[in-house]
């Protein structure tokens, strides 16, 4: 009995191995290799646009700087950097005492000569003067009323005014400083409105429309807060030095959400929309004689070489244009060291 045993077990080893060489005969009689196992990706649809991240500082919309109409010595400054101003608000005086003197003078002198004008006005409708002589008059009074009109906008000059409503964002006088004519005095800002000037590639400018959206994110603000911004205006000329495209983004919730002039923000611009579109790894993508193919798992678990039509590439993907449909497995990688017929077994399958 302890010999058959062990003849038994042998018996039945040899019949099951018999089986499993069997099992792997080709049709043919060949045996055939066992599936290799692969790494598959499953073909869907994919969004390949591309976007860039362009940055730049945030800036009011509009920011007007007031300058000095007339020189002088500043007697009073009543506003400082970061108070709220309205239209027309006076925001500084300035010394024109000799400018209104000079006024005092030219209204005299039009008092004289409109008193002239008018008896000579009288004397001409009873004939007893030329007609020279009045309108001689005539001119006279319109040179002194215009004297009363330049001095009197002279001495106006010695007020400063804001042309708009905003905020004071600079100033750069003190009271007593002697300024000159043109001299800067404020700068005003509406920070009503806030927005981000990005230079932007003459090569990338093109796909951009007026109203896109465009996600910002600033620096100084938690990067889980995006803004959403819109593109406001495209500048129609390159810069001559950098052929960069100044591209006006408008940030409408900036200010609410604590975005002040000057903080950093980094926007992300759509240059390009590919949406939909059939890729695969590019490290699948294999060229022969001038064709470009893949390696496809078909319906029987066999490699089958198929021709596409390649597309752009991005990142780690590359297009397809023709030659795959959604759904189709794809060896996603080194498809040259394989052959078209082989028995595989996909192990992993992406998406």
């Amino acid at each position: 009995m302890s010999r058959r045993a062990p003849l038994s077990l042998l018996a039945a080893l040899f019949l099951l191995s018999a089986c499993a060489d069997t099992a792997e005969q080709a049709p043919g009689g060949q045996r055939e290799a066992r599936p290799m196992p692969v790494q598959a990706l499953e073909i869907q649809p994919r969004d390949l646009s591309r976007v860039i991240t362009v940055s730049n500082a945030v800036e009011p919309m509009r920011t007007i700087r007031l300058a000095a109409r007339t020189e002088g010595v500043l007697t009073e400054v009543l506003v400082e950097e970061g108070d709220a101003v309205s239209a027309d608000q006076i925001l500084a005086r300035i010394d024109v005492r000799e400018q209104q003197a000079e006024l005092a003078r030219a209204r005299a002198r039009l008092q004289e000569r409109r008193a002239t004008f008018e008896r000579l006005e009288q004397l001409r409708e009873r004939n007893y003067i030329d007609l020279a002589s009045y309108e001689a008059a005539r001119a006279e009074l319109s040179v002194a009323e215009t004297e009363v009109e330049l001095w009197e906008t002279r001495v106006e000059f010695g007020t400063v005014r804001s042309s708009i409503g905003g905020t004071v964002v600079a100033r750069y006088i003190e009271p007593g400083e002697a300024i000159a004519r043109h001299a800067p005095l404020f700068s005003i800002a509406d920070l009503s409105s806030l927005v981000v000037r990005l230079g932007v590639s003459e090569l990338d400018v093109g796909n951009l429309r007026v109203g896109d959206p465009v996600v910002v994110n600033i620096d100084a603000v938690a990067q889980a807060e995006q803004l959403a911004g819109l593109i406001r205006r495209i500048f129609p000329a390159a810069e001559i030095d950098s052929r960069l495209i100044t591209v006006e983004v408008e940030l409408p919730d900036a200010l609410a959400k604590g975005v002040r002039p000057g903080f950093l923000a980094r926007a992300r611009l759509l240059v390009e929309r590919r949406e939909n579109a059939l890729a695969v790894p590019a490290g699948a993508v294999a060229e022969s004689d001038g064709e470009f193919f893949v390696m496809v798992v078909n319906g029987q678990d066999r490699l089958e070489r198929r021709v596409i039509e390649p597309g752009v590439i991005r990142g780690a993907w590359r297009e397809v244009l023709s030659g795959l449909e959604p759904g189709d497995r794809v060896i996603s990688a080194n498809p040259m060291e394989m052959t078209a017929g082989d028995r595989v077994r996909v192990v992993d399958l992406l998406s």
